[in-house]
């Protein structure tokens, strides 16, 4: 599947991966936004103002760039490539994710993903929280080339032998996987569903030829085996879906249709927590 355009911020176009089908995802994760590679000019603005979310966790991982996060439980990080930023919601926070006015005076590069994964039902409505974690700090694998090519970093969850220090609160896994030319990714699922999204490079699967970007969505359950037919790299994403179906409307993700009319009422007159520093907002869609 291909991932479709959008927009966020006022100038910064992203690939759209997760929801499709109306609105399906793959495991836990709801939602996956491919933001970049793009190149901004001197002066150009990707700044993404305060806005809500409920219900849920976000998770940043750049390749390129850097943005600060602020969050109305008053943290403030940078996150730069490699690194990974995850917010739980739970019963409602609000955030921005801007670009230091010195980077955007000379114009820059930016490439990374945004995902939203969705929050059992008993863990709706936990405070928000917020950690940040290193690259540094996060489980690497290497296969060299006689193993087969592959490198692996789990970005979050348990995968490969690895466990990531991301907290998480459902059973699940998100690699960053680079793949040289002629080498194979095999990957146990263990019974969970899983996708693999192809940010470049050209990759096989059994007797199909896929070039990215693209999602590759794999009946759940089945060994995962993907040939590298260029140098390429991807995005090993899944887990165990919620037993429960997850309503989407806008930046709230609930299983309860009741509850997304109360958030879009507390966003509406601005009742939400607010963003120590942050003076705008935008507005909740008509």
């Amino acid at each position: 599947m291909l991932p479709h355009t959008a927009t966020i911020g006022e100038q910064f176009p992203v690939g759209r991966v997760l929801p499709y089908r109306g609105g399906r995802g793959v495991g836990p994760f709801v939602f996956l936004d491919h933001m970049g590679p793009h190149e901004f000019p001197p002066g150009a603005d990707a700044d993404v103002g305060p806005h809500p979310h409920i219900g849920l966790s976000t998770l940043t991982y750049l390749l390129e760039g850097e943005i600060v996060h602020r969050d109305s439980i008053g943290s403030v990080q940078a996150i730069t490539p490699g690194d990974v930023n995850w917010m739980t919601a739970g019963s409602g926070v609000s955030h921005s994710e801007r670009i230091r006015p010195e980077i955007k005076a000379k114009g820059f590069r930016m490439h990374g993903f945004q995902a939203w994964v969705a929050l059992p039902k008993e863990f709706e409505e936990i405070d928000p929280s917020f950690s940040h974690h290193s690259k540094s700090s996060l489980p690497f694998q290497e296969k060299g080339k006689e193993e087969g090519g592959v490198k692996h970093t789990l970005i979050a969850g348990n995968a490969l032998g690895m466990k990531s220090p991301v907290e998480t609160y459902s059973r699940l896994f998100y690699v960053h996987s680079q793949l040289k030319a002629g080498s194979t990714l095999e990957f146990p699922t263990e019974g969970q569903e899983a996708a693999f999204y192809v940010i470049e490079g050209t990759v096989q699967v059994e007797d199909q030829t896929f070039t990215g970007p693209g999602l590759l969505h794999f009946k759940q359950g089945v060994e995962i085996k993907i040939d590298a037919k260029t140098d390429a790299q991807g995005l090993l994403l899944g887990g165990d879906p919620l037993p429960e179906h997850r309503r989407i409307w806008w930046n709230f993700v609930s299983s309860s249709p009741e509850r997304l009319e109360v958030a879009k009422k507390k966003w509406r007159e601005q009742t939400f927590p607010k963003i120590p520093g942050e003076m705008t907002f935008i507005p909740l869609p008509e």
